[in-house]
């Protein structure tokens, strides 16, 4: 059975966009093992652990908030990590507030031996791929002030994936 999905339109005809101060709140993911997922979130990125569940779930954030992240193991312990080909998350995006913060979490995973899969200038920010204990997609990024993005000559948006200098970065970590 295929349902006819109806949008909202304005005037025009073309899709009412979203009221612009929406943000994704929180990310909820189902990880095999809950102290495992702790240990990587809070002990090598350095989220604050907000809340538990007893031994199936817990919540965690930077900065006080009730939760960024939601861990949870109730349709997941013990498993494994879906397919490749198969459907699902790609990644989980962190927002760093300054690029001095995303040297730091740089620094934190080369010192708990952690792997990067990737690590990218993209114009409009600088990032770092990598997957948690159970195979969850992560980029760690910092933007770029939006003045600083690069544009076409007729003014629209041009992102670019190019090499990340990791040495710089680096660099950028505060004492």
């Amino acid at each position: 059975m295929t349902e006819s999905i109806s949008r909202e339109t304005t005037g025009d005809g073309t899709p009412r966009p979203i009221h612009p101060g929406v943000r994704i709140g929180h990310v909820h993911l189902k990880v095999a093992d809950l102290e495992r997922a702790l240990a990587f979130y809070c002990g090598v990125l350095g989220f604050t652990l907000m809340q538990r569940y007893g031994s199936q779930a817990a919540f965690v954030s930077a900065g006080g908030y009730h939760h960024h992240i939601g861990l949870n193991t109730w349709e997941s312990k013990g498993g494994s990590p879906p397919p490749p080909g198969s459907t699902g998350l790609y990644h989980v995006a962190i927002l760093y507030p300054t690029r001095a913060a995303l040297a730091d979490a740089l620094h934190r995973l080369i010192e708990a031996g952690v792997p990067l899969e990737g690590a990218s200038d993209h114009g409009v920010s600088e990032a770092l791929y990598l997957s948690d204990p159970d195979g969850n997609g992560l980029e760690l990024y910092v933007d770029r002030p939006e003045d600083q993005w690069p544009r076409t000559p007729a003014g629209e948006l041009q992102m670019v994936t190019r090499r990340l200098d990791l040495q710089d970065l680096v660099a950028a970590r505060e004492p």
